[in-house]
């Protein structure tokens, strides 16, 4: 019989939302970790900021959404994701753009401006648009958000 070893009890996982993830000391201790904010994640980097604040004044006008923030990402939220920025810096030594806007769209968008499309489930695509400056976030990218908020409620 093969034995593994066990996660110390400060390391062990909340499986309350179906999956494993680590719990944070603060979780342990009983105390309320603070949430990073867009602030926090685009620290050092005030052009994703800016395009942070851009995207978010697009949209600001659709009604109740959510912003919420990781270690990866700032997504916009209804009932789910349907507008993540990103820094592909994090994940790329020389990136071609050091902000990426994926949209979540219902269906395919033929439009050459996307980096990438990628079919995540029969009815679910991401498009990846690189922005590298405010006027890349033009009113084609706003139609897009409205279509991907609209499909998100």
């Amino acid at each position: 019989m093969e034995h593994r070893h066990r996660p110390e009890p400060s390391r062990l996982t909340n499986r309350s939302g179906g999956g494993q993830r680590p719990v944070g000391d603060d979780a342990v201790s009983g105390g309320q970790a603070e949430k990073p904010t867009p602030q926090d994640f685009f620290a050092g980097h005030p052009r994703g900021l800016e395009m942070f604040e851009a995207v978010r004044s697009m949209i600001g006008g659709l009604g109740h959404l959510e912003v919420t923030t990781s270690k990866s990402q700032v997504a916009f939220r209804r009932r789910r994701g349907f507008a993540f920025l990103w820094m592909p810096g994090q994940y790329l030594a020389k990136p071609d753009a050091e902000v990426v806007l994926s949209i979540a769209l219902g269906r395919r968008d033929p439009s050459p401006r996307f980096k990438e499309v990628v079919q995540v489930a029969p009815s679910h695509w991401m498009h990846h648009l690189e922005v590298h400056d405010l006027g890349d976030l033009d009113a084609e990218v706003e139609q897009w958000l409205r279509e991907a908020a609209e499909r998100a409620e």
